[in-house]
């Protein structure tokens, strides 16, 4: 805000006459008698100051302070004349005031008058002053009296009042005590302040200004305007305002200007303004005030990819959200890791084209405002990778079946033999597309063990056949090498391979299968 001091008035008088009621409330005591001051209220005060420029004087002042002893005599009296500095700070109707007076001080007393002694005489000493006031300036007599409301002051003085009285108090009638005292109080006095001569200080026109829009932070290309505030102006006189700055033109005639601030670089200005209403020091005055530029906040961007899993050669959205603080107009572009990225505005295609399954793409979204201040954000895009191939197929070993149980009949599958038949049953039957493939073998030196081998192939494949029900066409048999009197059955899933190398294709035409009856009952002979 504008600084702006409004003196009473159009003018600050030169001359000032106080005369006033004077109360001093009095301290001290004569020394070494310890003799005490009392307060004084009679009393009374005449200054005069004249001031040299608006608000810096000098003063003079003559004080009276004569108390009434009990015998009709002025005692515990204190008077001074002093000089010295006074400093007013006028503001609208009122004057407060500050002085700092020195000079010489009077004292009588104290007040101890009686048959034995008499009181001090007066006597001069050393004074100062130190205190303020505040004047009520009032439209009598063309503004020449004022009220003074309250003057409060400090004062002090010293008095040497000669060699002590040593003698008896009886014998003492009519010398004085002598000794010393040091005198101190606060004085307070009102009264009337009048300006007897014409002669006056102008008021000092005063001028403030300010940057009023706009009311927040400013930036390249805002409007920047300015008001100026004068103060203590002659109504009876046309104004003229005149503008300036350093590093840029500023133009105008009245109390408001106002600046372009396109072309000027972020950073602080200064402009200055002046107002006249004539040639003399107390009819014009001046102001400054700064203003700011910002530089233009950056913008922001975020980036995100719909979808962001993709299947090789599929394309994903891209979306671009650019913000600039300061509305400035933004511009999109879009990079990429891999594939290809098309589109300029706030959208734009990714084309996963010749990108590598399984791989990631990075897509970096960028926006730059109108002064070249950018922003980047990326976004993720995975490529999915082919589904991997099913392990290959292989062919597993079931549980053997053994034929050394039943010597009689040793190709037949007895019932110690279904367990695991049921088993090799349910496996099959889990994967219909699987097969079987049956080994039947003989132990060496076994009898016709080529052809019984055959047969115990044979014999399990009937048996899985005709009694678990599978397709026979899924079930191949074999003769093999193993020195033992078994069958070995392996499954082959879809897909899957069966080493048949070292073994011999049964001729199923040539090799009936073995019925599973019972044997019959042994006769017994008669004796």
């Amino acid at each position: 805000m504008p600084n702006i001091t409004a003196p009473s008035g159009d003018t600050l008088p030169r001359y000032n006459i106080f005369l006033g009621y004077s109360y001093f409330n009095a301290h001290g005591q004569v020394e070494p008698f310890n003799l005490p001051y009392t307060s004084i209220p009679a009393g009374g005060i005449v200054s005069g100051a004249y001031f040299f420029t608006h608000h810096v004087g000098a003063e003079a002042s003559f004080v009276l302070h004569h108390g009434t002893g009990d015998n009709g005599s002025n005692n515990d009296g204190f008077d001074s004349l002093s000089v010295g500095p006074i400093v007013r700070f006028p503001v609208q109707n009122f004057t407060p005031f500050v002085h700092a007076l020195f000079g010489a001080g009077a004292i009588v007393g104290p007040n101890n008058d009686g048959a034995q002694f008499e009181h001090e005489p007066w006597t001069w000493g050393p004074a100062y002053t130190v205190g303020g006031g505040l004047d009520y300036d009032t439209p009598l007599w063309g503004r020449r009296i004022s009220v003074r409301v309250i003057q409060a002051d400090f004062r002090y003085s010293h008095a040497d009042f000669g060699t002590p009285y040593t003698g008896s108090i009886p014998d003492f009638q009519t010398a004085f005590l002598g000794g010393t005292v040091g005198l101190k109080g606060v004085d307070l006095s009102a009264g009337v302040v009048i300006h007897p001569s014409g002669e006056s200080w102008k008021a000092v026109m005063t001028y403030g200004c300010e940057v009023t829009v706009p009311t927040g932070p400013i930036y390249p290309g805002d409007i920047v305007t300015i008001t100026g505030t004068a103060g203590q102006m002659n109504p009876k006189k046309d104004a003229n305002y005149t503008w300036s700055a350093q590093g840029f033109p500023v133009s105008g005639t009245s109390d408001v200007v106002s600046v372009n601030t396109q072309a000027l670089a972020p950073g602080t200005y200064t402009v200055r303004g002046h107002v006249s209403q004539g040639n003399k020091p107390y009819e014009m005055a001046d102001c400054t005030t700064q203003f700011t530029i910002r530089n233009f906040d950056p913008p922001t961007v975020s980036c995100s990819a719909n979808p962001s899993n993709v299947n090789p050669g599929e394309s994903s959205t891209i979306t671009a959200n650019g913000v600039s603080p300061q509305n400035r107009p933004l511009h999109y572009s879009y990079s990429a890791t891999a594939g290809t990225v098309s589109g300029n505005t706030s959208t734009a295609t990714l084309a996963t084209d010749g990108a590598a399954p399984g791989s990631t793409i990075t897509v970096t979204c960028d926006v730059v405002d109108d002064r070249r201040q950018t922003a980047s954000q990326t976004a993720s895009v995975m490529i999915a990778a082919p589904a991997p191939p099913p392990p290959a197929a292989t062919a597993s070993s079931l549980c053997s079946i053994s034929f050394s149980r039943d010597a009689r009949r040793p190709t037949r599958v007895d019932n110690e033999a279904k367990a695991c038949l049921d088993d090799i049953a349910l496996s099959v039957q889990r994967d219909p597309q699987s097969k079987l493939a049956v080994v039947g073998n003989a132990a060496d030196g076994e009898n016709m063990g080529d052809h019984k081998a055959a047969e115990r192939a044979v014999n399990e494949k009937a048996y899985l056949v005709g009694e678990k029900g599978i397709d026979a066409s899924r079930i191949s048999v074999y003769t093999g090498t193993d020195d033992a009197r078994s069958a070995t059955t392996t499954l082959i899933p879809a897909g899957a391979s069966f080493d048949s190398s070292g073994l011999n294709a049964v001729d199923e035409g040539s090799v009936r299968p073995t019925p599973r009856e019972p044997l019959p009952a042994a006769r017994h002979r008669r004796k």
